[in-house]
């Protein structure tokens, strides 16, 4: 998928909350052997997705400087929102001062759904439908208590303000690719609390095979090869898989270490692959190219080529002290904050 006009990304942000369990927390708690991440963020008892969502978005808008009655959508992915039936895209709208005229959408598509949003705006972008669009992805990740999803389950917001490519744009949305199929590994019905998944699923056939044949797609279609990509930023369930899916690829792990941060917050699913290339825009230099692809489960996955320009480095978000800016907590601490007694 290749835009009929150029756009880029005028403005960035990331929100994660201060507060922290350690992994080695949660297996005193239930057992376990060595858990995938050493600990993971969770949103205070006033935060929650919505919320999270705003704080990024409002970054990026403030990065960006163009004006708030130019944003002509608001499309926010995620799959914890506070309401059941209420979108939260309307109450980001609200917030950030860009209503009444606006496309206000929630996405969902697991994991995958904030790039999924990125994809959107630029394409209502590029078609000129409106001047610029916020795509965000945003998640409180959930997972039941004692599973194996809960050393990983994090929580945090990440956000991007597009427009058409300027002098001043921090990067080009070079070109996209996504593929997806009926793949059940991970799945919540009706009324359940938590999602439940199958174990055999999760790796091979379903992160692993969209993944790479997402990448695999986006550089086929367009003539790139992993050596035309300065860094590369996949979706992180863990430390370990965005590793094995580069070098399955054929990149360096060193192109791909840059982008991790799931060591310092988990999976914050819907915005974990958008974090990722957050903190590479950070310190990413003018003329690099970043190859970002994200996993959603059901399953697919969407493969996007940046390439940074002149206005990369000029503004940085503030992801990097909110990586440092921890409180501890308990488990027992913990489950209050994430409302598991209720």
């Amino acid at each position: 998928m290749i835009f009929s006009t150029k756009v880029g990304i005028s403005g960035y942000g990331a929100y994660v909350p201060v507060y922290r369990v350690r992994d080695s927390e949660i297996e005193r708690i239930w057992g376990g052997e060595g858990a995938p991440v050493e600990e993971k963020s969770v949103p205070g008892l006033d935060e929650d997705s919505l919320t999270m969502a705003f704080e990024a978005a409002r970054e990026a808008l403030t990065m960006s400087g163009v004006n708030r009655e130019d944003v002509g959508a608001v499309l926010v992915g995620s799959e914890s929102p506070p309401y059941a039936v209420k979108p939260s895209a309307t109450v980001i709208s609200e917030a950030l001062g860009v209503t009444p005229k606006v496309i206000a959408i929630d996405m969902e598509f697991a994991c995958k759904a904030g790039t999924t949003a990125l994809i959107l705006a630029s394409a209502l972008v590029a078609s000129k439908a409106i001047k610029c669009g916020l795509a965000i992805g945003t998640d409180n990740a959930q997972a039941k208590p004692g599973d194996e999803l809960e050393y990983t389950a994090g929580a945090g917001a990440a956000a991007f303000l597009i427009s058409e490519l300027s002098s001043d744009s921090v990067a080009e949305i070079e070109c996209a690719f996504s593929y997806v199929t009926d793949t059940p590994d991970f799945w919540r019905r009706e009324g359940e609390k938590y999602p439940r998944h199958t174990y055999r699923f999760t790796g091979e056939p379903a992160y692993f095979h969209h993944v790479i044949s997402a990448a695999k797609g986006l550089m086929e279609e367009v003539g790139l090869k992993p050596s035309d990509f300065d860094y590369v930023v996949f979706h992180q369930p863990n430390v370990r898989f965005p590793l094995r899916a580069a070098q399955q690829l054929g990149f360096s792990t060193e192109r791909v270490k840059p982008g991790i941060v799931c060591d310092k917050i988990g999976n914050t699913y819907a915005a974990s692959s958008l974090i990722g290339l957050v903190r590479v825009l950070d310190q990413a230099k003018p003329g690099q190219r970043i190859l970002v692809v994200s996993f959603g489960s059901g399953a697919g996955s969407d493969a996007i080529s940046l390439v940074t320009r002149e206005g990369v480095g000029k503004r940085r978000s503030s992801l990097s002290t909110l990586l440092e800016r921890k409180i501890y907590v308990d488990y027992g601490a913990y489950t209050k904050l994430k409302g598991l007694l209720g």
